[in-house]
């Protein structure tokens, strides 16, 4: 049964609290930032920090408005990381959680160039990408991923899919009754369907998301078309060189001889 997160950005505070969890349940050292002029920070993710909190300000009927949004993998169905992982490494788990077998991971860095949400963070120390992986070792014991543990407001659920849809769909109606027209709930539908789901009181695009993620047509035709091809390509290359190699016995070329043909 596919499990899902469900994060209510009407809800965050942006007090942080699940980087911490985060950094503390994967053992992720902190790392060395300086002062932007923002309340963000880190700036971005990157292979030490797989989730935070992004900040954004907009102006609204001559008021300022902060918007927050919690940032990690979105663990996408129709995954493009997994489509062109050349190795395997990045792969589903029954619980529809996408990770990445650091073993297997060659750093070709495709999943990095083709995530449709820049989330994938290649690293250089190890030579391999890395993500949130929604705390699989958790998960898959009955657990709730540590972000959602810790988070003090209860913006961010975790359960059955099916269950956060319902719970989803439920909280944008009372929005949308409350005078919050634009309430949406992102990653329904998008990509088949994400495993993080979003309930947002603006557009996607106000806090920074793709209203229409698609995965890269290269990814499309790399697996969906060519690779399936392989095989038949392959096996069709190797008929068509014996072929040739048996019309070619006895085949003798002629021989030229000091001073013109013989």
């Amino acid at each position: 049964m596919a499990k899902a997160m469900l994060i209510d950005v009407t809800k965050c505070t942006a007090c942080r609290a699940c980087q911490v969890a985060c950094k503390q349940w994967n053992q992720l050292p902190a790392e060395k930032t300086t002062c932007q002029g923002t309340y963000e920070n880190p700036p971005e993710l990157s292979p030490k920090t797989w989730t935070k909190l992004k900040f954004k300000e907009i102006s609204e009927n001559g008021e300022v408005k902060w918007l927050f949004r919690k940032m990690q993998c979105m663990h996408c169905t129709d995954a493009t990381c997994v489509k062109v992982c050349p190795t395997g490494a990045a792969h589903q788990t029954e619980l529809g959680v996408v990770v990445i077998d650091e073993d297997k991971c060659t750093g070709c860095k495709y999943c990095v160039q083709n995530c449709p949400f820049e989330i994938p963070q290649y690293d250089t120390d190890t030579n391999t990408v890395k993500k949130c992986r929604m705390c699989y070792d958790r998960v898959s014991n009955g657990l709730t991923p540590a972000c959602a543990k810790t988070c003090p407001p209860g913006a961010i659920q975790f359960g059955e899919r099916e269950e956060m849809v319902s719970l989803g769909r439920e909280r944008v109606s009372a929005l949308k009754a409350d005078g919050n027209l634009d309430a949406y709930l992102y990653g329904e539908t998008e990509l088949d369907g994400l495993g993080v789901m979003y309930v947002l009181a603006e557009k996607a695009k106000t806090y920074d998301l793709p209203e229409e993620p698609k995965v890269p047509l290269s990814a499309v035709l790399w697996q969906d078309i060519l690779k399936p091809l392989g095989p038949i390509l392959g096996g069709a290359a190797v008929a068509a060189f014996a072929l040739s190699f048996l019309l070619n016995i006895g085949y003798k070329p002629e021989q030229e001889t000091e001073g013109g043909e013989e």
